[in-house]
């Protein structure tokens, strides 16, 4: 029998990569085109070829938790498709949609609905998520309906155990709290006591496991993720805010983070100020507070907003990491459109991708 071909001889010949969406420790996410036998699709793919050394065990055993998982659904119609699996790379099908914290479906019933449609799919397949309290793995599709996505956590269980009913009570309550924060006046009774209702297991896990989970990830692989922003976002972002709004000229600031080649996640920077104030003078301000300044910076006459005058960070997300598909479900009026498309056209991270 031969020997199966590896991972950077087969995908080349089908894969052609676009963009990068994430990259961290654990693996690199890129957004592209994939070549079926039908045609081409849209597609993600996770790779594990530039994680380092010293993560790569753990990189290993998340993608085939993965692999495992997204082969069990397959048909299901809840989360992408998988439609290619190697070694060390997988590459498994778009879903034309934002996630949760970008979408904020706010008095969205229809979207919990179809949530929990999807989380009783999934787990009659013996599918337990496990991650689920991250809203960047809820996605809101183009459609309205709800899907989940990375797996890497995930757990596949031959028969509904006491351990099986455990994690999916858990995966419930975690959409649950999602759904408190987003429309909460459609909570039911029932689910008021499953939110009020930690598992034992949930609760050991609050007083002992986390403490060790955090302790890894954040001390020995300096791994911070809050929705996808990492350390940079979470440590670096405010420092620089506050330094910049020292200016003057400065009306207002925001700052998302980006996927980076360089140097992992970069942060992009959208000032608020009239001209002529430059992305010069900008630089000038963020050194006071770091010699390391945001990757990219760019001047915008004015911030998108929504009706409560807050700036509209999943929109300017979205410019920074190219995903400029996805921002025409997020506009509202025609006003809104003429001064995003503006800010558009003045992006400063045209690409940033790499081939396999």
């Amino acid at each position: 029998m031969p020997h199966p071909k590896p991972d950077n001889v087969v995908l080349p010949r089908a894969w052609e990569g676009r963009m990068v969406l994430k990259r961290d420790v654990f693996s690199t996410i890129e957004r592209g085109r994939y070549r079926t036998e039908t045609g081409e699709v849209d597609a993600v793919l996770r790779r594990l070829d530039q994680v380092p050394w010293w993560s790569f065990v753990v990189a290993l055993h998340l993608f085939g938790r993965e692999r495992r998982a997204l082969t069990l659904a397959r048909g299901l119609g809840i989360g992408p498709e998988l439609l290619w699996a190697g070694d060390r790379a997988l590459v498994r099908g778009f879903i034309d949609g934002v996630a949760l914290h970008l979408a904020k479906p706010f008095g969205d019933a229809a979207y919990f609905a179809s949530a929990k449609a999807a989380l009783r799919k999934l787990h009659r397949k013996g599918i337990c998520h496990n991650d689920l309290a991250k809203e960047q793995n809820w996605l809101r599709g183009s459609d309205g309906k709800a899907y989940v996505t990375d797996f890497q956590l995930a757990v596949c269980f031959r028969r509904r155990s006491r351990l099986f009913r455990i994690a999916a009570y858990e995966d419930l309550r975690h959409l649950l709290k999602h759904k408190r924060r987003y429309a909460p006046e459609m909570l039911t009774s029932k689910e008021h006591r499953v939110l009020a209702n930690k598992s034992l297991v949930a609760r050991i896990w609050l007083m002992t496991g986390k403490k060790v989970y955090y302790a890894i990830t954040r001390g020995i692989f300096n791994f911070t993720d809050r929705e996808g922003g990492g350390r940079r976002l979470v440590n670096d972002a405010p420092v620089l805010i506050e330094a910049i709004r020292t200016n003057p000229a400065v009306r207002d600031i925001a700052i998302v983070a980006f996927p980076d080649r360089h140097t992992g996640v970069g942060l992009y920077a959208f000032v608020e100020a009239p001209a002529p104030f430059s992305e010069t003078d900008a630089e000038t301000s963020f050194k006071q507070a770091a010699p390391k300044i945001p990757e990219r910076i760019q001047i915008v006459e004015t911030l998108p907003r929504d009706a409560q005058g807050l700036v509209r960070t999943e929109i300017l997300q979205l410019v920074a990491m190219n995903q400029l598909d996805l921002i025409e479900p997020l506009i509202h009026s025609d006003a809104d459109r003429i001064f995003i498309n503006d800010i558009v056209d003045r992006r400063k991270n045209l690409r940033d991708r790499f081939s396999f």
